[in-house]
């Protein structure tokens, strides 16, 4: 019971990946209707964002940033060899005690990685193969340091998640997984062939972004 509250896990921000940041953000504001707001470069990932506050989690645009060098890794959530038009591709947790969260989680869900952005620091568990288990359907994890976190930062834009659909091929397995860490992380979980649909309640009413 002490490991599964130490490592008790809530939902941090969700993750929309594109070939490029202006094709993601053109994707997300054409839904929504709201503009997102300037975020910042990941140097160690050779990556950059913009975001979008939905109150106490946000959503992040992320993809290469092709002014900067190849990191010598694979960069996060498989952006490598990402191809298409931009889509929702993962979710995020939140966690005190990565170590802890690390030790219950499934094999693949990576090592501890210090990461910054501007000012902000976190270490988030970054797996080898820039796959996450269960087909990326695992949230990645996550630990803020300090007290600053991006969604505090962050102008209200009106929009809130009212659903959020993970879709796993073996649902079951990834509920029991999540169940360990407490929280309901679990309760987002289904059967379906869609690996992510969210819905979002914005000032013109409720979007759905897959």
């Amino acid at each position: 019971m002490v490991g599964v509250l130490t490592a008790n896990l809530t939902l941090d921000h969700l993750v929309v990946a594109a070939e490029t940041l202006a094709e993601g953000v053109a994707y997300v504001e054409s839904i929504l209707g709201v503009a997102m707001e300037p975020g910042g470069e990941h140097p160690a990932m050779g990556t950059h964002n913009q975001l979008l506050s939905l109150g106490a989690i946000y959503l992040e645009v992320i993809a290469i940033n092709p002014e900067t060098q190849p990191p010598n890794r694979p960069r996060w959530f498989g952006l490598d060899t990402f191809k298409g038009a931009p889509r929702l591709s993962h979710w995020v947790a939140r966690t005190t005690d990565i170590a802890a969260a690390l030790a219950l989680a499934p094999p693949g869900t990576g090592a501890p990685t210090a990461l910054s952005r501007g000012d902000l620091r976190w270490t988030m568990a970054v797996p080898e193969t820039v796959i996450l288990p269960f087909d990326n359907a695992f949230p990645a994890l996550i630990e803020w340091h300090g007290q600053d976190h991006p969604a505090a930062r962050l102008p209200d834009s009106g929009c809130r998640l009212a659903s959020l659909k993970v879709g796993a091929k073996d649902a079951q397995a990834l509920r029991a997984d999540l169940q360990r860490f407490g929280g309901n992380l679990a309760d987002y979980v289904s059967a379906s062939a869609t690996p992510f649909q969210t819905i979002i309640n914005t000032p013109t009413g409720p979007k759905t972004l897959t």
